[in-house]
């Protein structure tokens, strides 16, 4: 039986992040951005009271890239959709396990946040957040850690929100995980990152001995198939095996264009080294286009939803498209996440081949990686993107003391090589060991007198002003 809890306070605070170098992936560069902390505080029937925490970027232009809103018009959609979120959450006054919270709250997130003109995918951020952190909160009441209990299915989670699966099917997918012990990184190739050389993608230094690698896409068939001509060449001088994703983040304007990269990649013996090494294409085209274009043939190459993963049935919709495979990011749902893998499993196990992906735009050192981390080896999600290891300069503007109580109480996951503490990657892996401490994926929460209050979202008539 799940635990049921009441809500008592939801609080969230907000750090700068600034970028070590320019992140440019679809129409945006990144050179900073907030981090966003969220604090709860919960009431556990019978168990007391207990905190919980979880963090992640507000990334500008992802969630929502309609053109005519600026990279902080976008941050402020986010930041809407967390106090919606912090509303319809702590309205719900009785005991309630973690799941009955958030799906009894999920559908009016999307509709309340329609009416504010804030798009689904930026509407789910609110929810995803509240909810990661009133897990961490109810592992630590029951004295247990995220791997254990989410096998025995601590948050409560059933099949109202996918009515193509059995609640024993979720059940049952759940008491089957086995953590993996060690997750490898796939490396980060933004648009404007180095190819060749010092600094370039087989630079070890650089690259922190990665076997995968996640080259983005520019939407330029010729353009695209050039730079990925001179990646692989260099990759090829890596010394070992190594496998690629491509990420086109929407660029893509329709079935044309996609064919025209495919068309190279099949026959363009300079991307040979690419192409043979392909695990999967992630986006390729506008999340709206995407919802009205079969794949057809171009489904034997191996396609992934992420940007039009914004809604339950979304993975059932691809899946009639073409598509084989979803992202999983805690800044999408981390109980979407656990659905949709439950989908890929049965899936794949009546004959196919379905999976889920670990896809990471929003995770920094702390908080954010080791959640999402978590809930990566927890679905069996072999190699994930972490780039907060390659854009963000450790934990960035984190006070040392705090960077030191996460490197303390998770050695495994962090060190100091001289440069200030960082990612510890072990020959292209991260551990997930001391991922099993009471909590979720934490021993230790951000110092929190060091974190200013969320920045209040400004109207659109204020910021035009």
């Amino acid at each position: 039986m799940a635990p049921r809890l009441k809500l008592r306070d939801i609080a969230f605070f907000e750090r700068p992040v600034q970028f070590a170098r320019p992140f440019r992936f679809g129409a945006i560069t990144l050179h900073a951005t907030p981090q966003l902390f969220v604090r709860v505080e919960i009431e556990v029937e019978g168990r007391g009271t207990a905190v919980g925490a979880s963090a992640e970027l507000l990334v500008p232009k992802w969630f929502d890239k309609r053109p005519e809103l600026s990279p902080a018009q976008t941050v402020d959609g986010l930041r809407r959709s967390l106090e919606i979120a912090r509303g319809l959450y702590l309205a719900r006054t009785g005991y309630l396990t973690a799941f009955d919270l958030h799906a009894s709250c999920i559908g009016a997130q999307i509709a309340t946040c329609a009416k504010k003109n804030i798009p689904p995918l930026a509407a789910a951020y609110g929810p995803a957040e509240i909810d990661k952190a009133v897990l961490d909160a109810v592992l630590r009441a029951v004295e247990t850690n995220f791997f254990d209990g989410m096998a025995g299915n601590i948050a409560g989670i059933d099949a109202r929100l996918s009515p193509d699966l059995k609640e024993t099917d979720i059940t049952t997918f759940l008491a089957g995980r086995k953590p993996l012990p060690r997750v490898a990184i796939r490396h980060t190739v933004g648009l404007d990152d180095t190819v060749e050389g010092k600094d370039g993608v087989a630079d070890a230094h650089e690259n922190a001995g990665a076997r995968y690698f996640k080259l983005k896409l520019s939407g330029d068939p010729a353009a695209d198939a050039a730079r990925l001509a001179r990646i692989g060449k260099d990759l090829d001088t890596l010394g070992h095996g190594y496998k690629v994703t491509l990420d086109a983040n929407e660029q893509y304007a329709d079935l044309a264009a996609l064919q025209a990269l495919i068309d190279r990649l099949d026959r363009d013996p300079g991307l040979g080294p690419i192409a043979s090494r392909l695990l999967y294409i992630e986006q390729p085209m506008p999340r709206d286009i995407t919802r009205q274009s079969p794949l057809g043939s171009l489904a034997a190459r191996g396609f992934i939803i992420d940007e039009a993963d914004d809604s339950y049935d979304a993975f059932p919709a691809a899946r009639a498209l073409g598509y084989h495979g979803i992202s999983s990011k805690s800044c999408k749902g981390l109980y979407k996440s656990v659905v949709n893998a439950t989908r890929a499993a049965k899936w794949s196990a009546d004959g196919g081949t379905f999976f889920v992906t670990g896809e990471d735009l929003t995770c920094q050192a702390g908080l954010a990686v080791q959640q999402d981390l978590a809930l990566g080896a927890f679905l069996g999600i072999a190699h994930a993107e972490r780039n907060g290891h390659h854009y963000v300069d450790g934990f960035g503007d984190t006070p040392a003391a705090e960077a030191q109580a996460f490197a303390a109480a998770h050695p495994d996951l962090y060190a100091d090589a001289g440069h200030g503490i960082r990612l510890s990657i072990h020959d292209g892996d991260l551990l997930t060991g001391s991922l099993h401490a009471t909590g979720f994926a934490t021993s230790v929460h951000p110092d929190w007198s060091a974190l200013r209050p969320l920045e209040q979202p400004k109207s659109l008539q204020e910021q035009l002003a």
